[in-house]
């Protein structure tokens, strides 16, 4: 499998060149066939970025030209879908921006929509949002009605306020409540493809505005379909770990009356790579039954000597009036490529139904 960065590599860039040929037989296309030599330093972005910059150099004109050879050559012979469809739409996007008319704006939505099943126009949608949020927004909300599940999700999809390998739209951003319309028609579409973006889309909003997150989700819950409560579950997911309580409330685990123990450590040391194993026992001090939500959450020490907790799943069980749970885990501090351990203080405790209990300090033990 390819590192990310080999995902728009020479043989992207050949077969860019080959299609913009088929279209334009008279081009030179020499930004193009130079352009593949630069690729092996850059970052995947910087590569689609190079790639789009030597396609607008070789295509010189206005926007309506441009986007008739790459209507040509997504008709012709030659392949033209996969990775290269990043560069080409994101140079769509640039050149429509560049000439600043509605009628290029505009059309460069529709053909991000036309080529979007060819890879994902998401990526190039950006621009174009940051530039005339309520215009785009108002195209992007007729997608959700389109027969193309591709174009339904890219309307959830690149309207997403933290879009990975992405731009970040500043309109989006600081009014999230912006793209709730598209969410709303979305969020009981019939493929899957579509609801995992509309979930992720509402997982992304969670870290804007927790309460509104749960707002929405509470009212998807009151008119759902056989698919709204997984995407609940996971559009809450990060909420969920930080113990939001109004989030964890509405998935079913409302605050409960408990008697937690203090966390016991097999250690109060733990040597680096090594792993420590701690041990507690919950018990439902109420009247009722109580469906609990158990994580534990490792405070890890940092660079500069505070800490960052990082929440952990343990278990999903409900407790009768009195009853008991013994809770144990180990916990690894094995090296991982995600993570930099630094020693010294950190800690562990638990986290049930988003309440923090039991926290016990351990120290990690310098590599020898």
């Amino acid at each position: 499998m390819p590192f990310a960065d080999e995902l728009i590599g020479p043989p992207t860039a050949q077969a860019l060149t080959q299609a913009i040929h088929a279209a334009r037989p008279a081009a030179p296309l020499t930004a193009l066939r130079a352009a593949e030599a630069g690729l092996a330093p850059l970052a995947l972005r910087e590569r689609s970025d190079l790639l789009r910059d030597a396609l607008i150099h070789d295509l010189p004109g206005d926007y309506a030209a441009f986007a008739r050879t790459i209507r040509a050559a997504r008709d012709g012979s030659a392949p033209f879908r996969g990775w290269l469809i990043w560069p080409v739409t994101s140079a769509l996007a640039a050149t429509a921006l560049a000439e600043n008319t509605d009628e290029a704006f505009d059309d460069a939505l529709a053909m991000l929509a036309d080529l979007t099943s060819r890879l994902t126009s998401e990526f190039a949608l950006r621009s174009l949002l940051d530039h005339d949020l309520d215009r785009a927004l108002a195209a992007i909300l007729t997608w959700t009605t389109s027969q193309d599940e591709h174009v339904r999700r890219l309307a959830s999809e690149g309207t997403r306020p933290f879009l990975p390998w992405s731009t970040r739209v500043r309109g989006i951003i600081s009014d999230p409540r912006a793209t709730l319309p598209i969410l709303d028609a979305l969020y009981r579409d019939g493929s899957e493809y579509v609801r995992r973006s509309v979930a992720n889309h509402l997982n992304d909003l969670s870290r804007l505005e927790p309460d509104l997150t749960v707002e929405t989700a509470r009212r998807w819950l009151a008119d759902p379909d056989g698919n709204t409560a997984w995407i609940v579950r996971h559009g809450l997911r990060t909420l969920t770990k930080k113990g939001h309580v109004a989030a964890l409330d509405l998935l079913g685990f409302p605050p409960a009356t408990l008697d937690v123990t203090r966390l016991e450590l097999d250690s109060p040391t733990v040597p680096f790579g090594g792993t420590v194993t701690f041990t507690a026992t919950v018990r439902n001090a109420g009247s009722e039954p109580a469906r609990l939500v158990i994580d534990y959450v490792v405070h890890h020490r940092k660079a500069n000597g505070s800490q960052s907790g990082k929440t952990f799943k343990l278990t999903t069980t409900t407790l009768a009036p009195g009853g008991e749970l013994a809770v144990t885990r180990a916990h690894s501090f094995r090296a991982i490529t995600t993570r930099r351990y630094y020693p010294g203080p950190h800690a562990v405790e638990l986290q049930i139904n988003g309440v923090a209990s039991g926290r016990t300090e351990f120290t990690l033990l310098p590599a020898t």
